[in-house]
């Protein structure tokens, strides 16, 4: 399970082989996380199209919470990178130790509040009469199941970062990869049931995912304190450390604005698709389900360049960052730049693979979906450009910034354009999906412009704080 880290390789020599290094792992596990997604997408489609829809409107919901523990889990993996970067393993140990602790108390706290509100936050959803009888019941049920299990989802997440951080992503992959497996058998067996398995429907694949991540969690703890494949953590580094806590809240609080601020406004939009007949839901849960294969990868590409960045800056090289940054630009423009082309050209025939044709309300579903999915495919360059550059601010710690530039894209961008689309002009769905679009085009355009003053190249790790802390281990 261990992997060799070489830790000059980030910091010298060429920044291709590092940046792919870092970078291939990533993607996958983006992949990967949509696998969770597409399975249960997959099987429900089997199950009805309203179940399609229910997972459409819970996301949004529960990404809300997941989001706020999430900014906290970005810090850690931040300060890992640059302590790493500073050739300072026992202090890279420390907070990653002091991570694990705060984000799993967190964890429980979030997962009880959604559970308790689950009824309430899906009653602030202007639905019309036939999605609140026939898709939010259903969106309730896994909602409940899913927020119970919450703690797993974020053992992996924090796991995953800290692995991220220190420059060792394949380890992380390979969790992935079983946790996986174990959801796609467990998908169908616990949807349809088998045997003595009872058939639990939705509620099935919520229990899947969440026995999934159970296991990534298992795992990835194992590495974190058994192995020698990331940052040297001992249980001692579990012990609160108000100094480190200070850190990680001063970085993360941020991050957790800016991932809840971002499912808020997905909230938004999901309230102004239910207002839609129920064919019109299921396209936005179908559609945005594709899409989330665009901008994972993109995202796994922003994660790499998060590593990259925060290591050469604790390493004192930003110029190197730069470089960085630049060169990860052009790679994932050229690759989403492909997908964006087979996407507008072949958008009935990716939605088939997701909603059987015969399922009810298939072929009105896919025909919202199609318009939706050419739309969209204008912004994915834009998108996957905008997760480069907001990885490197949070590499360089300007979690703010990053802030203020998602801020711009979907506040800005996305939910006010909407606004005006659907409700000043009245565009109908195509006012959603034209709405939907715009954000990215923005924020990176933006983001893009802001990251040319170069304020950004500046560490937050200093040599004080490094020899304070291996001092204390």
């Amino acid at each position: 399970m261990a992997d060799t880290y070489v830790a000059n390789d980030i910091t010298e020599g060429a920044l291709a082989r590092p940046m792919l290094r870092l970078a291939w792992p990533l993607v996958l596990i983006q992949l990967l996380q949509v696998a969770y997604n597409v399975g249960d997408t997959i099987w429900l489609g089997r199950l009805s199209a309203n179940a399609v829809g229910a997972l459409g409107l819970a996301f949004p919901l529960i990404f809300l919470l997941i989001s706020v523990g999430s900014g906290f889990t970005t810090a850690g993996g931040i300060l890992v990178a640059q302590y790493t970067g500073a050739r300072s393993e026992r202090s890279a140990g420390r907070v990653a130790g002091q991570t694990l602790g705060f984000v799993g108390l967190l964890a429980v706290v979030l997962g009880l509040l959604g559970y308790a509100l689950t009824g309430p936050m899906l009653g602030l959803l202007p639905a019309g009469p036939e999605t609140s009888a026939d898709v939010l019941p259903l969106a309730a049920r896994y909602m409940r199941l899913f927020f119970l299990g919450l703690p797993f989802m974020f053992g992996f997440f924090v796991f995953a970062s800290l692995m991220r951080g220190y420059g060792n992503t394949r380890t992380p992959l390979r969790v992935m990869v079983v946790s996986v497996v174990v959801n796609v058998v467990l998908d169908p067996v616990l949807i349809f049931g088998v045997g003595p398995v009872p058939k639990l429907g939705i509620e099935g694949a919520a229990l899947a995912t969440v026995l999934a991540r159970a296991v990534a969690t298992v795992v990835g703890l194992y590495v974190l304190f058994g192995l020698h494949a990331g940052p040297d953590v001992h249980l001692r580094h579990l012990v609160p450390d108000l100094e480190y806590v200070r850190k990680i809240v001063r970085l993360g609080v941020p991050s957790a604005v800016e991932e809840s601020t971002s499912s808020l406004a997905m909230i938004i939009l999901a309230a102004v698709v239910v207002t839609f007949p129920p064919a019109v839901v299921a396209a936005y849960g179908l559609g945005g389900r594709i899409v989330s294969l665009v901008f994972l990868p993109a995202m796994g590409l922003g994660q790499a360049t998060n590593t990259l960045v925060g290591q050469n800056l604790g390493a004192d090289k930003p110029e190197r960052a730069e470089e960085a940054v630049w060169l990860a630009t052009k790679v994932t423009a050229g690759i989403v730049l492909v997908i964006a082309v087979v996407t507008a050209l072949f958008p009935a025939q990716i939605l088939g693979i997701f909603l059987s044709p015969a399922a009810p309300g298939a072929a009105e579903t896919i025909a919202h979906g199609s318009e939706f999915l050419r739309i969209a495919a204008v912004m994915f360059v834009f998108m996957g450009v905008l997760q480069v550059f907001l990885g490197a601010y949070r590499g360089a710690g300007n979690t703010k910034t990053a802030l203020v530039f998602s801020m711009v894209t979907l506040w800005v961008g996305c939910v006010s354009m909407t606004y005006v689309l659907v409700f000043l002009l009245d565009w109908g769905p195509t006012g959603v999906w034209v709405g939907y679009s715009t954000g990215d085009i923005l924020g990176a355009i933006t983001a893009g412009l802001w990251f040319t003053r170069g304020t950004w190249k500046r560490a937050i790790v200093d040599g004080t704080d490094r020899a304070a802390a291996d001092a204390g281990d």
